[in-house]
């Protein structure tokens, strides 16, 4: 995904991988489909997923707690859990071989455990692609969400 500065969606990229986010009409950040808060939606996503990328999704969203008690949670784009700190801090898509973590100011963060492995050619963002099977640096994930709310505090 890309980012303007307003956060407003700008594009959309996923190596090529479909993508399993649900496609709801409503896509209110506050309160989404049927009523539910954002936090519901993210447990619906996850529970429908039922697999290895709703458990990583899961964890993910665990150690971004984690890291930021403070973190808000939002429902974004017709289906995209969103963490909030003065900001995006990042995102939480789900693909058929991905699931797919990108922060919003990623290309501004330092990365010394080298987690960032997509969209790599911006400006702007960056992500983490988590495969199945692949174990979570839970250390160096939550250090960059710390620098990633950080940032935008001081934006």
């Amino acid at each position: 995904m890309g980012f303007t500065d307003c956060g407003i969606l700008s594009e959309r990229r996923h190596n090529d991988d479909e993508s399993d986010e649900a496609m709801p009409k409503k896509s209110d950040s506050q309160q989404g489909v049927a009523g539910g808060s954002p936090s519901q939606l993210i447990d619906a996503r996850i529970e429908e997923l039922g697999d290895w990328r709703g458990e990583t999704l899961a964890r993910i969203r665990a150690l971004i707690k984690e890291a930021d008690p403070d973190v808000v949670e939002e429902w974004k784009w017709r289906g995209v859990p969103t963490w909030y700190h003065d900001g995006i801090v990042c995102t939480g898509e789900t693909y058929k071989k991905v699931v797919k973590a990108t922060f919003a100011k990623g290309a501004s963060l330092e990365d010394p455990s080298g987690l960032f492995n997509s969209s790599l050619e911006g400006n702007v963002r960056r992500a983490i692609d988590f495969q199945e099977g692949e174990e979570i640096d839970e250390k160096a994930f939550k250090d960059l969400i710390r620098a990633a709310v950080a940032l935008n505090e001081s934006s």
